[in-house]
């Protein structure tokens, strides 16, 4: 549905405008209807898969499987999904271009992120990875007449798909040591290995470059140039999950690995604590918002990368909140942009009553993402405090630490976010005129995504089944899910007081700590590092090009024959077995053929005129018709007395256009270098021949060629059955070829032809 649903609103959205957002919510709320259907089932442990054959001759095939932690993501993407269509018929105006192309565009995205889910199998999942890359390109992208947006989106692309591309050779290193790969069978079984090492730290660099974490977090903040739906959808709930639900599969069975935790856990908290860093310094609250999801990232990453039961449940809690109060908060900030044309803190105009819904759902937004009780993010929080500080493997009191700072951070950013809206930071004194007041259509949604936060943060047990069967289906060991606002006075309780009030305490005194702040600023961001990989890869290309592609013809000539000589050469001098030499002349026809031959092909390269040279080259193909016919194929020769009288009449009728002598240029030294390089080629050929011929281990193909020849084609004539029935679209390849050539030839014969009239009348 997904994909039909794209497919019509592509060429046809244009017509529908902002309406095309309402077709294409059809797409995530007929799965999200499916889901709660199957709901009850999931959550009493049932799984749902699904086989279908896709390439049976390379054991490929697409294999799905729904448990409790896809079911977890699978409703993020359908709900958030549905909500952000809605919102966005609302935020677009009816002028803006594209809008079926990006409505069309979020429907493929929500599709390929539900196969990254559901993927039970390593190979479809790396597929439908990149499809999220692509269509997030295009997305960020879409108003492709702003270069701001253009950069942003081939800056995603290009660190997203190379992160991809290193998680593919991941896949293929754990599949291959596994004997499968089939995702759910390698986490039952994990191998083991050096191997296994390596395809993990690639797996990782694609789930860290995917969910932005230090150093590959700048094409984030960057994407802030997509709309603000898009933002909402792709850069704060969904795609940037995708790192994050990868981690979440793997680290239950590789966690014990040596590199595992060292890299998850120093990636994930240094990340948290120089995105809040970034944070606390921006004026644009939507990359105010940006880092912050950055930072929160980093967060999930270190939760779910621990690899422990409890901090497993803790990140499927702290999942669910992160996207539901993350939506939110973009939501409201596009709001904020379109009815007041600004989302500068420092020029927002004080909001009136009229706004009072939008505050009321900011700041129920804000107080989860900073961990105020009786909100979600506080139950996620103080989860994963918990479950880390009973983690007892090396270096968790470090781990801790960086949480609670990265922790505090997170609660000064938030109270910053909120003074900032209310209009705390302005430096104009004007009102927001009541008829710019968010309408209906701007309400509703951030309602509904901060409603569910409040209502699971007052009742949090009413997400417990949803919880225990996600984080069982990742480690069975994960405790039942006991989901509640007070669970005494523990060191999880005190340590998110002192995150609360250490954040509080960071914005009052923000001023006079800036050059602490600063500190995330002046460690060496993602973005510097990207235009500096990208202006050296430029820088060298053009050298390289320089050097390689200089315009000379005899230069890409003398490298490609050396090439060609010295690769396989090298491999003929040190493995091949040399048989001897072979008859020297079977026939004494040969003998004056042969010598025909050669006397053309040097009389071929040494003559100075061009016809010459043209005419001792169709010599050479013409004598070698004689020594087919020697050899007793009559059929052969005829073909090649056939091309070679086609390629001399070319050769001729181009040749007209060149001055009628080779014009002597290259030095001694060059022209020495070409007799070595020929030279390295004829005895490469003449090698290969003899030593391929006496090397042949296997039955001959034309073996089984001829023996089919009669019985299957009915034909006597090996060689026509050859053409025309077993190499048949070879054969009408080459008359394409031939057919091309044709009337390459006559068209310029008849150009010459014409420009000699020309001349005639002139004169």
């Amino acid at each position: 549905m997904h994909g039909a649903i794209a497919a019509v609103l592509f060429p046809s959205g244009a017509h529908l405008g902002r309406k095309s957002f309402i077709v294409a919510a059809v797409a995530p709320l007929s799965a999200l209807i499916w889901l709660c259907i199957q709901l009850p089932d999931i959550v009493e442990g049932r799984v749902i898969t699904q086989h279908l054959s896709w390439v049976p001759q390379l054991g490929l095939s697409v294999d799905l499987r729904l448990d409790g932690f896809g079911a977890l993501m699978m409703l993020l993407i359908t709900l958030i999904g549905v909500v952000v269509c809605g919102y966005s018929a609302a935020y677009f105006s009816p002028t803006s271009p594209g809008l079926g192309r990006c409505a069309g565009l979020l429907v493929a995205f929500a599709a390929a992120m539900l196969v990254v889910v559901l993927s039970d199998n390593l190979f479809l999942l790396a597929t439908a990875w990149e499809l999220t890359s692509i269509t997030s390109y295009l997305l960020i992208g879409n108003d492709h007449t702003k270069v701001k947006a253009r950069a942003a989106a081939l800056q995603a692309l290009l660190i997203t798909a190379l992160g991809g591309l290193a998680m593919l050779a991941g896949f293929v290193l754990i599949g291959q040591a596994a004997g499968t790969y089939r995702l759910s069978a390698i986490l039952a079984s994990p191998p083991t290995g050096g191997t296994v090492s390596v395809g993990l730290a690639l797996v990782l660099i694609g789930a860290f470059t995917k969910s932005a974490q230090y150093p590959f977090h700048s094409w984030l903040p960057g994407a802030m140039a997509a709309p603000t739906p898009i933002s909402a959808y792709l850069h704060s709930a969904t795609m940037v999950k995708a790192g994050v639900y990868l981690v979440g599969r793997f680290a239950p069975a590789f966690a014990t690995v040596t590199i595992w935790r060292p890299l998850v856990l120093g990636v994930g908290a240094t990340t948290m604590v120089l995105g809040g860093l970034r944070a606390m310094r921006q004026h644009d609250l939507k990359l105010l918002l940006a880092f912050g999801t950055v930072s929160q990232l980093g967060f999930l990453i270190v939760l779910f990368g621990a690899g422990t039961p409890e901090a497993t449940a803790a990140g499927c809690v702290m999942l669910l909140a992160h996207a539901l109060f993350k939506a939110t908060l973009f939501m409201v900030v596009g709001a904020l942009d379109r009815r007041t044309g600004t989302r500068d803190l420092r020029r927002i105009p004080v909001l009136g009553r009229e706004w009072l819904g939008v505050k009321i759902a900011a700041v129920a937004a804000a107080a989860s993402m900073a961990g105020v009780p009786l909100l979600l993010g506080f139950i996620g929080k103080e989860a994963g405090l918990d479950a880390l500080g009973h983690a007892g493997f090396g270096a968790s009191g470090w781990v801790i630490a960086a949480i609670v700072a990265g922790s505090a951070l997170t609660v000064a950013y938030s109270v910053r976010f909120v003074w900032g809206m209310f209009g705390g930071g302005s430096l104009v004194s004007e009102r927001n005129d009541p008829d710019r007041a968010p309408r209906l259509e701007f309400l509703v949604p951030v309602a509904v995504l901060a409603g569910i936060g409040i209502v699971l943060g007052v009742a949090p047990a009413l997400a417990n089944g949803l919880v225990e069967v996600a984080s069982t289906a990742l480690d069975p060991a994960a405790p039942a899910a006991h989901l509640a606002i007070w669970h005494g006075a523990n060191l999880a309780l005190a340590l998110s007081a002192v995150a609360l009030a250490g954040g509080t305490m960071l914005f009052l005194v923000r001023d006079r700590i800036e050059p602490v702040l600063a500190v995330g600023g002046r460690v060496p961001s993602g973005a510097a590092v990207y235009t500096r990989l990208l202006r050296g890869t430029n820088n060298a290309a053009t050298v390289t090009t320089s050097v390689i592609q200089n315009g000379s013809l005899p230069l890409y000539a003398g490298v490609t024959l050396a090439t060609a000589a010295v690769v396989p050469g090298a491999f003929l001098v040190s493995r091949a077995a040399w048989p001897g030499f072979p008859r020297f002349v079977e026939h004494w026809a040969q003998l004056p053929v042969v010598i025909a031959i050669l006397g053309a092909a040097v009389a071929a390269a040494v003559v100075r005129r061009r016809f010459s040279a043209a005419l001792f080259l169709g010599t050479t193909g013409y004598a070698m018709a004689g020594l087919f016919v020697v050899q007793g194929a009559p059929d052969l020769a005829l073909t090649q007395v056939a091309i070679e009288t086609l390629s001399t009449v070319l050769f001729v009728l181009v040749l007209r256009r060149l001055p009628d002598r080779f014009e002597r240029t290259s030095s001694n030294r060059r022209r020495a270098l070409r007799l070595v390089v020929s030279g390295l080629v004829g005895v490469l050929v003449f090698t290969f021949a003899i030593v391929s011929r006496a090397n042949r281990d296997a039955v001959p193909v034309s073996t089984e060629m001829i023996a089919r020849s009669l019985p299957e084609a009915h034909g006597r004539n090996v060689v026509n059955v050859i053409l025309v029935d077993i190499r048949g679209f070879d054969t009408m390849g080459e008359i394409t070829v031939l057919t091309a050539a044709g009337i390459g030839a006559v068209a310029l014969a008849r150009a010459g032809k014409r420009r000699r009239s020309s001349r005639e009348v002139a004169s």
